[in-house]
């Protein structure tokens, strides 16, 4: 029997997801223009949809889906690789950092696209790979990568609060800066040295 689930993929939590990743670019362009106080509060809402999807797929079996343990984080990395490529631009966040953090998410979406090959049925092809009804895994992030999700957020928000609130140059933001560089390795390291483990074949 081949591996797979023919899921409903108009979830609200993938929805959430969506909305996220529709608010990135306005992000961006915001930070790019230097609106730091009306970002703040669009990233305010962009954190709210991440809160309500979890909350959601948890508590409500039916709201939960395979495409929507990949969506989430692969919204996560949209919004967090805009967030830090723009405040990098602004001067708010070093380059080596950012670097950093968008060569890991580079890696682990291509991991992700390379799965989602890996475990479809054969005969694969374009139609069924990009069917969002037909789910094959789901992923499971690592605790340590989780932990790196919130710590690069929390660095988000303290630098688009910092040209609004004049602590740029704070030595707390530059420890920071150390934090999120120590998490982001970690957690590249936890999927290394995990892999399979964080995935889980869908038996159809």
């Amino acid at each position: 029997m081949p591996s797979h689930l023919y899921e409903n993929p108009w979830t609200i939590p993938n929805m959430l997801s969506m909305t996220r990743i529709g608010l990135a670019p306005v992000l961006g362009y915001l930070i790019i223009e230097e609106d730091f106080n009306i970002a703040l509060g669009v990233f305010a809402l962009a954190g709210l949809t991440d809160l309500l999807d979890g909350f959601i797929a948890r508590n409500w079996a039916n709201q939960k889906s395979a495409l929507g343990s990949a969506l989430d984080p692969l919204a996560d990395k949209i919004l967090i690789s805009i967030l830090y490529v723009s405040l990098t631009y602004a001067d708010l966040i070093p380059v080596p950092l950012t670097y950093m953090i968008i060569s890991r998410d580079v890696m682990l979406i291509a991991a992700v696209f390379y799965v989602r090959y890996r475990t479809l049925p054969t005969p694969r092809t374009l139609a069924k790979y990009f069917n969002p009804c037909y789910a094959t895994a789901r992923l499971k992030p690592t605790f340590i990568s989780k932990v790196n999700t919130a710590v690069q957020l929390i660095l988000v928000a303290a630098s688009l609060a910092a040209p609004v609130f004049n602590y740029a140059d704070s030595i707390y933001l530059q420890i920071l800066w150390c934090f999120t560089a120590f998490t982001t390795a970690a957690s590249a390291y936890s999927y290394y040295h995990y892999g399979r483990k964080t995935v889980q074949v869908i038996k159809g």
